[in-house]
C-alpha cells in the first residue's frame, strides 16, 4: 500500500509542477495569433484602399473613353 500511495502522490506531484510549465506557451502562442490577425486585419484593410483606388481609376478610364466615343463619332468618319 506504501508504494501504491508512494506512485500516486509521484503521479499528481507531477502533474501539478507540469501545469504551470504550459501556462506560458500558451500564452505566448495567444499573443503570436493575435499579432499576426491584427496584421491580416491591417493588410485586408490596405487591399480594400487600393482596390477602392483602382476601381476609381478604371471609372475614369471608362470615361474617358466614351467621351471619346462620342467624340469620334461626331468627327465624321
Amino acid at each position: 500500500m506504501n508504494r501504491t500511495l508512494l506512485i500516486a502522490t509521484l503521479a499528481v506531484a507531477a502533474a501539478v509542477v507540469s501545469l504551470p510549465a504550459q501556462a506560458p506557451q500558451v500564452d505566448e502562442n495567444r499573443l503570436q495569433l493575435d499579432s499576426l490577425v491584427k496584421e491580416l486585419q491591417a493588410q485586408q484593410s490596405e487591399m480594400a484602399a487600393n482596390q477602392a483606388k483602382i476601381d476609381e481609376k478604371v471609372a475614369a478610364l471608362a470615361e474617358t473613353v466614351r467621351l471619346s466615343r462620342i467624340f469620334a463619332s461626331r468627327g465624321g468618319r
